[in-house]
C-alpha cells in the first residue's frame, strides 16, 4: 500500500503544479497584453495581495452566515477523540476545532489553515453516518488543513477572476481600436483575439482541475490518517446514495455525460470509491478492536451554544 500510496501521491502533486503553472499562464497573457511586463507583474502583485489580505480576517468569518456554533468537548467526546487522534498523526499542533450547521444538508468542509482553522459539519451527517464514517470524512478535511487546500483554491480563484477581467479589458480595447483597423491603419491582432477568447474559459477549467486534483490527494492522505481507506469509501457510497438523486432526477434517469464532469469542483464519487478500495486491499487485515464501535449505537453531538457577532470575529473562539 505504501508504494502505491506514495505513487499516487507524487502524480497529484505533479498534475497540481501542472494546473497552477496553466493558470499563471493563463494569467500573464491579459496582463502582457495590455501592460507588458509591467501588467504581468503588476497582476501576480493583485493575487499575492489577495492571498495576505486573506490571511489576516479570522477564517470563522466563512462559517458566519451558516448559523454554525463551535462544538465544546462535552458536546461531541466522540467526535473530539477521533480529532485528537488525526491531528496527532497529521502532524498538527493547534487545537481542533469543530463546528455543528444545524442543516439536514450532508456535508462538511474545512475552514482556513491548519494554525487558524477547523472543521464543520452538518446535523444530517452526524445523523446519517456512523463513527467510522465520520472519521473518514474528519480525516479527508484534515487532510485539507494540513497542506492549506483552502489557501490554494482562494489563489486559483483570484487569478481565475482576474484572468477574466484582464481578457475582457484587452476585449474592450480591440473594440476601441476597431476603426483604425477597417481604415486599414492597424491591422488586426488575430492571435492575440484568439489567446483571450479562450483565456477565461480555460482558466476555469483549470480551476475545477485543480478542486478535483485536491480531492484526490485529501481521500489519499485520509487513508493514511485513518489507516482504514474502507471508511472513507463507506461515507461516500452513503453520500452518493443521498445527494446523486437530485441530479440523477434533473437528468431524468440518465447517467450524466463525460463532459459534465469538467464542470465539477468534485471528482466522479465512483472514481473516488474505486482508488480508496483498491487501497483497501493493499492493505494488511485489521486487528480487532476491543471495544468494538456499534454502528446502530447513537452518536453523540449536543446542539452548540450560538456564537455572537464578536465571537466570530476573535482569531479562535473561546472553548
Amino acid at each position: 500500500m505504501s508504494y502505491r500510496f506514495a505513487a499516487q501521491r507524487l502524480r497529484n502533486a505533479l498534475q497540481h503544479l501542472l494546473l497552477l503553472a496553466g493558470l499563471a499562464l493563463l494569467l500573464a497573457i491579459p496582463g502582457y497584453l495590455l501592460a507588458g511586463s509591467f501588467g504581468v507583474i503588476w497582476a501576480f502583485g493583485l493575487v499575492a495581495l489577495t492571498l495576505y489580505l486573506s490571511g489576516r480576517l479570522p477564517p470563522r468569518l466563512a462559517l458566519a452566515r451558516t448559523r454554525a456554533g463551535l462544538l465544546r468537548r462535552h458536546q461531541a467526546p466522540e467526535l473530539y477523540r477521533v480529532l485528537d487522534l488525526l491531528y496527532r498523526r497529521a502532524g498538527l499542533g493547534g487545537e481542533p476545532q469543530l463546528f455543528l450547521v444545524p442543516t439536514a444538508d450532508l456535508n462538511a468542509f474545512a475552514v482556513g489553515d491548519a494554525r487558524e482553522g477547523g472543521i464543520a459539519i452538518t446535523a444530517g451527517l452526524t445523523r446519517t453516518l456512523d463513527l467510522r464514517q465520520l472519521a473518514g470524512v474528519l480525516a479527508h478535511e484534515v487532510s485539507h488543513l494540513r497542506h492549506g487546500d483552502t489557501r490554494v483554491m482562494s489563489m486559483a480563484a483570484t487569478m481565475t477572476r482576474l484572468t477574466i477581467w484582464g481578457a475582457f479589458l484587452v476585449q474592450l480595447g480591440l473594440v476601441l481600436m476597431l476603426p483604425m483597423v477597417l481604415a486599414g491603419e492597424l491591422r488586426m491582432p488575430w492571435l492575440e483575439l484568439l489567446l483571450v477568447a479562450f483565456a477565461p474559459s480555460t482558466s476555469t477549467l483549470l480551476q475545477l482541475a485543480l478542486s478535483r486534483n485536491r480531492e484526490f490527494t485529501a481521500d489519499l492522505e485520509a487513508a493514511a490518517l485513518t489507516r482504514d481507506p474502507a471508511s472513507l469509501a463507506a461515507a461516500l457510497q452513503v453520500l452518493e446514495r443521498h445527494q446523486g438523486l437530485w441530479l440523477t432526477s434533473l437528468l431524468l434517469g440518465q447517467k450524466p455525460p463525460g463532459w459534465f464532469q469538467l464542470l465539477q469542483t468534485h471528482p466522479p464519487t465512483e472514481e473516488r470509491i474505486r482508488r480508496l478500495l483498491a487501497l483497501a486491499e493493499q492493505q494488511p487485515p485489521r486487528r480487532p478492536s476491543p471495544r468494538p464501535y456499534v454502528p446502530d449505537d447513537p452518536l453523540r453531538v449536543l446542539p452548540p451554544e450560538p456564537l455572537s457577532h464578536r465571537d466570530w470575529l476573535r482569531r479562535r473562539p473561546r472553548r
